[in-house]
């Protein structure tokens, strides 16, 4: 007994010691890490001379933030989700047959709720004027990269394929809609010929690398991904290069404009001028064309196509065992994938009113894949509040000035946002290393529908 009590005495004090060294540990790599790109700044003074100047109160920060943090991860966090995590497992065993939270069952409704209520209670809340912040930057923008993750979440979540040149389609898409519109088309006749061009670019790209997977795969499509991009940059014929396309029109209700004219949006109902309400009626079309992507995608799952897909994923020798065809598999994949990228591409360029080949970087595709394994493969619900988390959480940055009182009156958060952006990816690997949501109800059951835990699948995806 007397041994077992010494034992028992000696573990918080490891634990301790052993949090105490990672924390310094953690320190000293941030510091190493900060010390050229926060501790020491470059400018130019009158003379146009490159000067440098010691930040040494960021970098301090900085080095807290890592060190102490890593401490309480190892001393607090760690424990104590082992704990939450085994307590979980038994929970689960003991309610195998519990039935679903009223939330859990009707939280997708409840969220299309939320969302067809947003802009009017915005405008209610910040006015008109002051509601076109939240509409376009909290909302427009968030839906996008929602509506770009799941087209992503077709290709990689459901039949395997990592494609890191995305933003190509995205790219195309938009150049269509630019291009196109110039010979007098409306934007609701470019939407499906954008996405229909963005679907055969899809089949160009799927063709050559039938044969590739994994890295060799990925690899393929992050060069697709660049040539799309140089060629927009030096066909300056078509594409003007980096001068880009201004005077794109703008998407319009039934052959009503949104513009100052007596046939106007506002004139005709009698409405105080305003640039708000195309904001809004932008903002209801990406959330029907999001709510198109996901009907698409779970019918899709649930037919033969979408089974192959993900008999794809899991074992492609195996799928050619079983008879699938996975030249067609493949193909379809990157088709219907590229075919909603290119629908967010022509409404993008419809937002925009300009496209440029800046907007398609390979960063845009890193971030949309990010968002895809954030979220949880093969999880619609999981990719949407990955994309709120990290979309709405880097716009968000620009609404802290609190942080020049913590950081000093030269901090611009805004410049951070990819560190914090990174920083945040690595927070949400170790929480939930399957994404957000890392579990999701089979499409084929026998009898009983019941939810397949991560744990028991490839990669969390069910």
């Amino acid at each position: 007994m007397a041994h077992s009590a010494i034992e028992t005495d000696k573990a918080p004090s490891s634990l301790l010691v052993r949090a105490v060294k990672e924390g310094l540990f953690a320190a000293a790599i941030a510091f190493g890490m900060f010390l050229l790109f926060v501790g020491i700044k470059t400018d130019q003074n009158i003379s146009n001379e490159l000067i440098w100047y010691t930040r040494w109160g960021l970098l301090a920060v900085f080095v807290a933030v890592a060190g102490v943090g890593r401490f309480l991860m190892v001393a607090v966090f760690a424990p104590w989700f082992a704990e939450r995590k085994m307590n979980r497992a038994k929970a689960a065993d003991a309610d195998i047959d519990a039935k679903p939270s009223f939330f859990k069952v009707h939280f997708l409704k409840i969220a299309l709720i939320a969302l067809i209520l947003y802009p009017p209670v915005i405008m209610w809340l910040a006015g008109i004027q002051g509601s076109l912040k939240y509409v376009d930057n909290f909302g427009i923008q968030i839906l996008i990269y929602v509506m770009l993750a799941w087209g992503l979440n077709i290709v990689v979540g459901l039949a395997g394929l990592l494609d890191l040149g995305y933003v190509a389609f995205y790219a195309v898409g938009a150049y269509s809609y630019a291009l196109l519109s110039q010979y007098g088309l409306s934007f609701w006749v470019l939407l499906p010929i954008s996405g229909a061009l963005a679907a055969l670019w899809g089949i160009i790209l799927g063709f050559p690398v039938l044969r590739l997977r994994g890295d060799y795969l990925a690899i393929v499509t992050l060069a697709f991904g660049e040539i799309i991009r140089l060629v927009l940059i030096n066909w300056t014929d078509v594409t003007k290069g980096t001068f880009g396309i201004s005077g794109i029109p703008k998407a319009t209700l039934f052959g009503i404009k949104f513009d100052a004219s007596a046939t106007g949006f506002a004139k005709l109902f009698g409405l105080p001028m305003s640039s708000a309400y195309y904001k809004v009626f932008l903002f209801y079309l990406i959330l029907a064309l999001c709510m198109l992507t996901a009907y698409v995608t779970i019918r899709l799952r649930r037919m033969p196509i979408g089974r192959a897909w993900e008999a794809l994923r899991e074992d492609e020798t195996a799928c050619r065992s079983l008879g699938i065809n996975t030249v067609t598999t493949k193909l379809t994949a990157f088709a219907i994938g590229a075919m909603f990228g290119g629908f967010a591409g022509s409404f993008f360029a419809a937002r925009q009113g300009f496209v440029s080949p800046e907007s398609f970087v390979f960063l845009e595709s890193a971030v949309i894949l990010a968002i895809v394994v954030l979220g949880g493969m093969g999880s619609l619900t999981g990719i949407a509040i990955a994309a709120i988390v990290m979309v709405g959480g880097t716009e968000l940055l620009r609404e802290m000035e609190f942080l020049k009182h913590v950081f000093g009156p030269d901090f611009t958060p805004e410049l951070y946002r990819m560190l914090l952006f990174g920083l945040a990816m690595i927070i949400v690997m170790l929480f939930k290393p399957r994404g957000f949501v890392g579990s999701r109800e089979p499409t084929a059951f026998l009898k009983e529908r019941k939810s397949v835990s991560g744990s028991f699948t490839k990669e969390g995806h069910g």
